[in-house]
């Protein structure tokens, strides 16, 4: 077994992928119109995804669907980083949201940051 992707909700679609590709520097790997279905679906990930056993995220965006409520059960997406705290200065440059600047996790040693893209979803960056 493999882990493919992850979906997540979001409330504009090229919002969303400017995020992740510009601001994350991932790469958009394919893109899906469902017109009659009313949704749009584009992946992004490292690398080619899937192709090379790197894991994707679908971005779904449901036609005329501006936002979502969180719930309580979601928690984040962890992305390994080289340098935690270049990543958040570069991501802070390019306008992201750094939301828990380059530090030591309490308790540890382990290098972490956190982010959050255009619809509130949290994406840690963990030094390796």
């Amino acid at each position: 077994m493999m882990l493919l992707h992850t979906m997540l909700r979001v409330g504009d679609l090229t919002r969303s992928v400017d995020f992740y590709t510009r601001i994350l520097g991932m790469n958009l790997l394919r893109t899906t119109e469902r017109t009659e279905q009313k949704y749009s679906l584009a992946f992004v990930g490292f690398g080619k995804g899937n192709e090379d056993g790197q894991a994707e995220i679908e971005l779904t965006y449901n036609h005329g669907v501006a936002s979502y409520e969180m719930g309580s059960a979601y928690g984040h997406i962890a992305i390994a980083v080289t340098d935690a705290y270049a990543a958040c200065e570069r991501i802070q440059a390019a306008g992201g949201n750094v939301t828990r600047p380059a530090g030591p996790v309490q308790g540890g040693n382990t290098i972490i940051a956190f982010v959050t893209d255009p619809d509130g979803y949290k994406i840690e960056l963990i030094q390796r």
